[in-house]
């Protein structure tokens, strides 16, 4: 493929609902141009952008793909992005370098959550969009049924730009609104013909609603559309431009892409009316002045670019996805990562088509390519000169709030199986291992439950180790609520030196969670030696680790030394510590002791006719609903203060409550005292693992 200047590149998002006809989009558009010689099919496992063995296996998207291809002397890289919500990080990595996006729409399902939520990224990102509604050759599929329901969410800014011609169910060709001409389909060519009279009604209405929105574009127009002035084609044109470029028009095309009709026109409506690379700008901020620097995508600036993605592939190698917000990158170009604070060489340069590279010498501003062996770079690391160094913002990733517990299934893997996630979490930024120390816990984070079951089978299938995941420990806390006064003497004689360690302790809540104990001591006369101090502290340190009800950290605990004994032989600093044990043992079970559970202040943002049941099923999570929040768009935030371990399966309650069309974050607030039938679960299950030898 040729070197495209910015003017000449276009970068396009596909977005919409899994299942909804994005890969098979793609795939019309590779035949369609010339990359492929015949399309690919999502359920054969053979398509372009769907090239890793988890998605040919489940038939779906899984990582964010590009395909560049060249239409009508324009460059049109093209995003396949997954439709399935837990692979969300996929796509915001996708939106952060787009310039436009095409909601892909199955005719046969309408509008879904997907779509919805794919409206909602373009409102985020300000991005132009068009509606591609597929599966056109459907005999039952409604366009209009679907125009009426995007109108009904949406608003007059929905403009249908062409609509189907059919004849006895059959798919046979369109008519277009901008040129009031009809087309039918000839060996996969446009060939011009008469609009049939069942359509002229719906020409003239679409026809109107297209016609009030261009004349809204100027005072020059509105004064002629109202004095019944015809606008030319070329007006209409140039206006419509302008409207899908600030957003008050949101075309809507349509067509079959498994026939491979109607592509052709999507592809020259990205051309003609979709914004150029050259159409945005972005602002980071030069390293070395600390003054603003804005990239406006033009050769002439200082060089930059912004990884926005990093693939590790065990067949394909590592590559780190760019895209030149600035100047032009050329192969062996020294570059400054500003994250690292370190220079790279550049070695060859790349355009990726799903997993297959092709050499270029460079990429001007506003291209997509890959770079190979960039070192430690990562993804959201900015690459610019040591001379006019520049970073760039971070991209705004979804939090991961669904975790499940893992263990390795073979104890010799557990190196492999950490750098394998490694790998995995450089290339999916939602993904995260974590070690939980507190609880003796390793955890993995992800969107949902899909995406973790995916690792799961990566790790097995591509790094060979394999891993068993289960519900996680919730993270209780051990604390005491009375005081109490015990004394514990160790004492050991087997022959030559003895153990003699002697102690008199009060325990008694300290009201400071955040601290596992204070300790103190009020000792007098010397009945404990102060070199002896350290080793009975060392004893209540090791004991908080694992509280006695149902080991679990100890928080909030007041401990004092105040008398005890010793023997100048066979005291020593094992036997105090040993003392200090029991003695806390004893003094913890003695002075009341409670289980503390986590409580997180959650936010649901849900649709209003959803909030009833969304707040039903907080009140049996034992939640407390604080109040609901407007924010427009017929949504509301309701938020609440809930117990950790009642949000295990929230994720998928939430969807399946709201349709997938529900969001969710939460924190961590404070501590509070567990229910007392939570506390006898959890030292019944904590004594049952000690009985079975499975304690940990």
């Amino acid at each position: 493929m040729k070197v495209y200047t910015t003017d000449k590149i276009r970068n396009i998002v596909l977005l919409g609902h899994g299942g909804s006809g994005k890969t098979t989009l793609a795939e019309a558009m590779c035949n369609m141009s010339g990359i492929t010689s015949r399309m690919g099919k999502v359920e054969d496992g053979n398509t372009v952008s769907d090239f890793t063995k988890e998605e040919q296996k489940r038939g779906i998207s899984i990582k964010t793909s590009v395909i560049p291809i060249e239409w009508a002397g324009v460059k049109v890289n093209i995003l396949d992005t997954p439709g399935y919500f837990d692979f969300v990080g996929e796509v915001e990595e996708a939106m952060s370098v787009a310039d436009a996006a095409i909601i892909v729409i199955s005719g046969k399902s309408g509008v879904e959550a997907g779509t919805e939520k794919a409206w909602d990224l373009c409102e985020k990102f300000h991005m132009p969009r068009i509606f591609y509604i597929s599966d056109m050759d459907v005999d039952n599929v409604s366009y209009e049924n679907i125009v009426e329901n995007l109108t009904s969410l949406y608003g007059k800014k929905i403009a249908p730009f062409i609509f189907p011609i059919r004849d006895n169910g059959v798919f046979k060709g369109y008519v277009s609104v901008l040129s009031e001409q009809a087309y039918t389909w000839k060996d996969k060519k446009d060939v011009a013909c008469d609009v049939p009279g069942a359509s002229a009604d719906e020409l003239e209405q679409y026809r109107e609603v297209l016609m009030e929105t261009v004349a809204e574009t100027s005072e020059e127009f509105m004064e002629r559309y109202f004095g019944g002035d015809e606008f030319t084609e070329e007006e209409v044109r140039d206006a419509v431009k302008v409207n899908i470029q600030d957003d008050s028009i949101i075309p809507v095309v349509c067509g079959s892409s498994t026939q491979m009709r109607g592509v052709s026109v999507l592809l020259d409506d990205i051309v003609s009316f979709m914004p150029g690379a050259d159409s945005r700008t972005v602002e980071g901020t030069n390293m070395k002045t600390g003054e603003a620097f804005e990239a406006s995508f033009d050769d002439s600036q200082n060089k930059s670019a912004f990884i926005f993605k990093t693939i590790v592939d065990p067949f394909i190698g590592r590559y780190s996805l760019i895209k030149v917000r600035s100047g032009v990158f050329k192969t062996d170009d020294m570059v400054y990562d500003s994250s690292l604070e370190t220079e790279i060489k550049l070695g060859k340069i790349y355009i990726m088509t799903g997993n297959k590279t092709q050499e270029v010498p460079e990429l001007h501003a506003g291209d997509i390519g890959a770079v190979a062996k960039l070192g430690e770079a990562r993804t959201g690391d900015t690459l610019s000169t040591k001379a006019f160094p520049i970073q760039y913002p971070e991209m705004a990733i979804s939090k991961p709030y669904t975790y499940l517990r893992y263990r390795a299934r073979n104890k010799n893997d557990i190196d492999k199986i950490a750098q394998a996630m490694a790998k995995i979490a450089s290339e999916d930024p939602t993904f995260k291992p974590v070690t939980d120390a507190a609880n003796r816990q390793s955890l993995i984070y992800g969107i949902g439950d899909m995406q973790l079951e995916v690792v799961k089978s990566m790790l097995k299938n591509e790094y060979k180790v394999e891993i068993d995941t289960e519900k996680p420990k919730v993270a209780y806390r051990e604390t005491i609520r009375k005081t109490s006064d015990v004394e514990y003497k160790y004492k050991k004689q087997s022959g030559g030196h003895g153990q003699y360690g002697h102690v008199k302790m009060k325990f008694s809540p300290s009201g400071n969670t955040e601290e596992a104990y204070e300790f103190d001591e009020e000792v007098v006369g010397g009945t404990v030696p102060k070199n002896y101090f350290p080793a009975v502290e060392k004893g209540i340190q090791e004991s908080v680790i694992a509280g006695p009800l149902a080991a679990y950290p100890v928080v909030g605990v007041r401990c004092v030394l105040y008398d005890g004994s010793y023997h100048p032989v066979d005291s020593s600093e094992m036997a105090f510590k040993t003392a200090s044990v029991q003695a806390f043992k004893k003094g913890f079970i003695e002075a009341g002791p409670v289980l503390l559970e986590p409580i997180v202040s959650l936010k649901v943002t849900i649709p209003d006719a959803f909030t009833g049941d969304v707040m039903g099923d907080l009140n049996k999570r034992r939640g407390r609903v604080l109040g609901m929040n407007p924010i427009g768009n017929g949504k509301q935030v309701v938020e609440a203060e809930v117990p950790q371990s009642e949000l295990f399966d929230y994720c998928t309650v939430l969807r399946s409550i709201s349709g997938g069309r529900g969001d969710y974050m939460y924190e961590f607030a404070r501590y509070e005292q567990a229910p007392a039938d939570i506390q006898a679960k959890e030292v019944e299950a904590r004594a049952q693992a000690v009985a079975d030898g499975t304690a940990e």
